[in-house]
């Protein structure tokens, strides 16, 4: 019994010796903070209150890296859009975090829009896809990619990409034929079903994407146009929309859901456009946009445009943007339009 009682005192002891080193720990100002995930899909920086030896974590939803507003930690996809007069108006545009605007064959432009924090039911025309987009989305790890068609040529690039492919071929049962429209343009997808066909894609990475309250400087702008051999965006201010209105050949870039395309951010990237070793059916040479490297941009936000450089070292870096002083050139919250625009030779 003496033993038996005196074992009972030691643990008492120590109890009461832990408590306090806690106790101790929790109050020191040099402890880092503890960060507890909210759920399997939702890391972020929490808010910890402590109540002697008791913590609590509280948690929040993280900011998307592709748009700086709330969202959970999700798979990322990549999908090839139609963007010439008979695909138009697309379907499922609107709820893209990122659109890039890249020169095809014809002197034509295509979109591939990425999608993350929002999907639609679906989505399209969903075209073919092309080298220029393989350059793009090694930033963004293991992405899915979701596209109707490939030259023959770019089959091994396919391959060796860090890509999921989830073409027909591959995901059958996520795309549909809208018997309305003429093929080729006729094509289109249900997000969600892509990415049960893409179960190890990539979560949304940092891409070198900051956003935050805009930079000192920058030139009152209302109107800006890019321009290809044989097409025209042209991105519109509207300050009661706080978003730039894209406009496409003339016409305003409207969605098959309603409302016209837009975006509180828009990137007007200079970049070298090499001829590739593809061609399209009637010999037109694919051009290759290189967006590994640097150079000029042109940021177009709240009304302003600010003159900015970008740059990407490796293909699997993330794409920064930076302004003359060195400073990181911030985004305006929201979806984001990226349009490579060839370098004046």
């Amino acid at each position: 019994m003496r033993r038996r009682r005196s074992v009972v005192v030691a643990l008492a002891m120590a109890a009461v010796v832990a408590a306090g080193w806690l106790v101790a720990m929790l109050a020191s100002p040099s402890r880092p903070p503890v960060s507890v995930p909210a759920s399997t899909t939702s890391i972020t920086s929490t808010t910890q209150t402590t109540t002697a030896i008791t913590l609590t974590t509280t948690a929040g939803p993280p900011g998307s890296p592709f748009t700086g507003l709330p969202a959970p930690a999700a798979p990322v996809l990549a999908i090839k859009i139609d963007n010439v007069r008979p695909a138009r108006p697309q379907l499922g545009l609107a709820a893209a975090d990122l659109v890039y605007v890249e020169p095809v064959e014809g002197g034509l432009s295509r979109l591939l829009a990425v999608f993350s924090s929002r999907l639609p039911d679906a989505v399209g025309p969903v075209r073919s896809v092309r080298e220029t987009d393989l350059g793009l989305l090694w930033q963004f790890g293991r992405p899915a990619l979701a596209y109707s068609g490939s030259a023959p040529e770019l089959l091994p690039q396919l391959a060796a990409a860090p890509v999921v492919n989830v073409s027909p071929a591959q995901a059958p049962h996520a795309f549909f034929r809208d018997p309305a429209r003429r093929a080729p343009h006729n094509v289109y997808a249900h997000p969600a079903q892509l990415l049960t066909a893409a179960p190890d894609a990539s979560l949304a990475p940092d891409i070198g994407l900051r956003f935050g309250d805009p930079p000192a400087g920058g030139s009152p702008v209302a109107h800006a146009v890019a321009s290809y051999p044989a097409a025209e965006l042209t991105f519109d201010w509207s300050a009661a929309d706080g978003r730039w209105l894209v406009g496409a050949d003339g016409a305003p870039l409207v969605a098959a859901e309603g409302g016209q395309l837009g975006a509180p951010t828009v990137v007007l990237q200079s970049v070298a456009v090499r001829p590739s070793h593809i061609s399209d059916a009637l010999g037109n040479v694919s051009p290759y946009a290189e967006t590994v490297g640097s150079g000029a941009a042109q940021v177009l936000r709240d009304g302003a445009s600010f003159q900015a450089r970008w740059s990407r070292p490796t293909p699997g870096s993330g794409t920064t943007f930076t302004l003359p002083d060195g400073r990181p050139c911030t985004f305006a919250r929201g979806p984001v339009w990226l349009v490579l625009v060839p370098t004046a030779q």
